[in-house]
């Protein structure tokens, strides 16, 4: 299918980062507009090259980045989309393409080579903006790619990104006083005395971020009047009469539309029951919450999602194709996507092992609602089950769970050999 359409050259390598001056002044008016804060830990003397890892949260996170690394040059991992339209001038500003969750032996070269030429190598290991302001799952890869670039290992944790613009409502909040933290985390030398494990964990402990608890601990007040528009988006289950799918927002409540019950989202970011008892103040707790739910659907084997489907490919940086109708399995045994482009029956198979995590997206582009990406290295796939009794969120976490769960089982087996 689409054997005559063009794909993106991934293997095309990463131009050294130009329009410098450019990317400064893209920059640097948002950083000083919301006052944001970089602190430096263990960088002094350290310069180029080196693995620059850093959260993901709003599209503020790259322009924080380009200020953190002044005055040298950088590199920066950016998804398929963000490519689009623009490829010629994101590859002149230094970005590097690549497809969510795929093993990519590419990727690797590409960041290698930037590496060995002396430069920055910037990757969102989250691969994603975070749900609810938390961190998202790090794959078990990063500290294979530290030990093999044998640089140094930098990270960058921004605070404040996901209160200002969250994923479920874009929204600029014009939030005063963000901060980051830029900290050399390793040396060439200390990634040669640590395992890959060793350094998974540190890494892992370094991602810690919770930016509702960052905005309630520094006071930060937000009163933007619609600030739990979309909420819902995340928080998809009720905790009160556990009903799924049911949930709205409008301004600062969060509703259950099923049993009535509204939360006030206040200034500081927490929730409060309008009547009754509050289940979960912090939102990142009903998330979790939601995530136990999913995750004994999975062990009870009852975790089921089938739909129709709308379907578009982005097999490079023109633009979308639009494949027409089709049908989206996630189950045990993974996702299944089934459809017909021009009378050719197609197949997309993503088994529970291949997919630690998936990328998902509300009201993406405003064209058919939320969505579901799945990926091969040569195609992305854009899928909108129809109808409203599903969430995206619960399939996103279900991937996680499953994916979880299928480790475990093989642990285990392993254990018993």
């Amino acid at each position: 299918m689409l054997d005559d359409v063009k794909r993106f050259d991934m293997s095309k390598r990463p131009r050294r980062q130009r329009l410098l001056p450019l990317a400064w002044a893209l920059s640097y008016p948002d950083i000083i507009k919301h006052k944001n804060k970089i602190t430096k830990v263990n960088m002094k003397g350290l310069k180029p090259p080196y693995l620059l890892l850093c959260n993901h949260n709003a599209f503020m996170d790259f322009k924080v980045a380009t200020a953190a690394v002044f005055p040298h040059r950088a590199n920066y991992v950016v998804a398929i989309d963000g490519f689009l339209k623009r490829e010629g001038l994101l590859r002149a500003v230094g970005c590097i393409c690549k497809r969510k969750f795929t093993n990519d032996i590419v990727l690797i070269k590409q960041l290698k080579y930037v590496i060995d030429r002396g430069d920055i190598a910037v990757v969102y290991p989250e691969a994603r903006y975070s749900l609810c302001g938390t961190t998202a799952v790090l794959p078990e890869s990063l500290g294979k790619l530290a030990k093999l670039f044998k640089v140094p290992v930098v990270t960058l944790i921004c605070h404040g990104h996901h209160v200002n613009s969250p994923f479920w409502n874009l929204t600029d909040r014009k939030l005063k006083g963000t901060q980051a933290t830029m900290k050399q985390i390793f040396t060439a030398d200390e990634l040669k005395t640590k395992s890959v494990e060793e350094i998974n964990d540190i890494i892992r402990n370094e991602f810690y971020y919770d930016d509702f608890a960052w905005q309630k601990e520094n006071g930060i007040v937000v009163d933007f009047p619609k600030r739990a528009e979309g909420l819902h988006k995340v928080l998809y289950q009720c905790p009160n009469c556990k009903a799924e799918y049911k949930m709205s927002s409008e301004g600062k409540i969060l509703r259950c539309d099923a049993c009535g019950k509204e939360w006030e989202m206040t200034e500081l970011g927490e929730l409060r029951a309008a009547k009754g008892k509050t289940e979960f103040s912090h939102i990142p707790d009903w998330y979790e919450w939601e995530r136990k739910n999913v995750r004994r659907e999975v062990d009870d084997g009852k975790y089921y999602f089938h739909s129709a489907v709308r379907v578009d490919s982005l097999p490079n940086a023109d633009g979308y194709i639009d494949l027409g109708k089709g049908t989206l399995t996630h189950d045990k045994n993974g996702f299944l996507l089934e459809g017909e482009y021009k009378g050719e029956k197609y197949v997309l198979e993503k088994p529970v092992a291949s997919l630690y995590s998936c990328h998902i997206e509300y009201e993406y582009l405003g064209k058919y609602g939320d969505c579901v990406d799945l990926n091969t290295n040569t195609d992305t796939y854009y899928i909108y089950p129809e109808g409203k009794d599903f969430s995206v969120t619960k399939i996103a976490l279900a991937t996680e769970e499953l994916y979880n769960a299928e480790m475990e089982r093989k642990k285990q087996a392993d254990e018993k050999k």
